[in-house]
């Protein structure tokens, strides 16, 4: 349709299926190829034209978790390589944290943010997008001299993560940065409470824990605490540098 050589076309298309892998597989036909290789001959179709942003509208959704896997690497490797801007539409945000150098995160039509992956992670501006970034713990709580008032106790509180806070706040920290014992070892932002359910996952032990009426979550890797067993009694330790507030 742009007028280009024939000779100049099979250039082009050997250029792009090597690009994305696929050397061998130009004289098949659609029907011959997995859903795989039709993602990746999509991905060569979108590029061979030379376009100065790339759309990429949840391109991996029907694929499996290795065939995942691997397109993502090589989206990354494309992208660096051609240096295209490049927009990637995903409801998955460990495919948006793996992939993005920026996330602009829409709820119901409105931006949220636009941030980088470990802002998002570290520091969510409100408790959706934290939630969307595997936030589980949230605190309401209310500022008494230097700690914050909990419903599970007084919190004390690294000034660095106040997020311009007014007088109501939600605090937040991540599973993964709760330390668990089943002594206390801890100095301050230690509590107790009862073990209600422990889930393996492979990679990490979550563990949920009832400190009066509220339930938290803390993730420890591997295969966990072996001494640790439902309905233990146990100590959870909030680092205050890893808690971070937000505007209720």
């Amino acid at each position: 349709m742009k007028g280009v050589d024939k000779k100049k076309i099979d250039e082009k298309v050997k250029e792009m299926l090597e690009l994305v892998k696929l050397p061998d597989i130009g004289n098949r036909k659609p029907k011959q190829l997995s859903g795989g290789q039709q993602q990746r001959v999509a991905l060569a179709r979108a590029l061979i034209s030379k376009p100065n942003l790339l759309l990429l509208d949840e391109p991996l959704s029907n694929l499996d978790a290795h065939l995942r896997d691997e397109m993502r690497e090589l989206i990354v490797t494309i992208q660096q390589k051609l240096n295209v801007t490049t927009v990637f539409v995903t409801h998955d945000q460990e495919e948006a944290v793996l992939l993005a150098d920026k996330i602009a995160l829409i709820f119901d039509g409105k931006l949220q943010s636009y941030a980088s992956p470990k802002e998002y992670y570290e520091f969510p501006i409100n408790e959706g997008v934290a939630r969307f970034f595997g936030g589980v713990n949230f605190l309401k709580s209310t500022i008494n001299n230097s700690h914050f008032e909990t419903e599970i106790g007084p919190i004390s509180y690294n000034q660095k993560n106040k997020n311009d806070l007014l007088n109501n706040h939600l605090l937040t920290i991540r599973p993964e940065n709760i330390e668990i014992s089943k002594t206390n070892t801890f100095k301050q932002n230690y509590f107790s409470g009862i073990v209600t359910s422990i889930i393996f996952s492979g990679t990490n032990t979550r563990y949920k824990i009832k400190i009066k009426n509220t339930v938290l979550e803390c993730s420890v890797q591997s295969v966990g605490k072996k001494e640790i067993s439902e309905n233990d009694e146990v100590f959870i330790y909030l680092p205050e540098e890893k808690i971070w507030g937000m505007n209720d």
